[in-house]
Order: structure tokens, then C-alpha cells, then sequence
């Protein structure tokens, strides 16, 4: 079986509200958590999406 979509990470301002089983980011504020989304989409070669206002996933399609 080959994966070929998957939740690389998970960048959040609001820690309770984060599932496990992924890396997981925790930032300070909307700014912050903006900033490492966009790094970690450059790093780890895939999408961010936000969820939320306090949750960002990255994938890979």
C-alpha cells in the first residue's frame, strides 16, 4: 500500500484543540503560526491549509 495523502504537520496557537499522531507546532500567535506554516510548506514540500484561525495542517497531495 502506498500513502499518497497524508498530514506532515500541524501548526497551532491552541494546543488542546490538536489531534496526535502528527508533528506538531505550537506558536504564540496568527502571526507566528503564519510564518512557520509557510516555512514548513517550503521544507517539507507540501500544501498548508488552515482549519481554523488557530490551526494549520500540511499535506501532501
Amino acid at each position: 500500500m502506498v500513502l499518497e495523502k497524508y498530514i506532515l504537520a500541524v501548526i497551532t496557537t491552541n494546543p488542546s484543540k490538536v489531534p496526535s499522531g502528527a508533528a506538531v507546532f505550537h506558536c504564540e500567535d496568527k502571526k507566528e503560526m503564519e510564518i512557520i506554516a509557510a516555512n514548513l510548506e517550503a521544507i517539507l514540500d507540501g500544501i498548508a491549509h488552515a482549519l481554523t484561525e488557530e490551526l494549520y495542517v500540511i499535506v501532501k497531495h
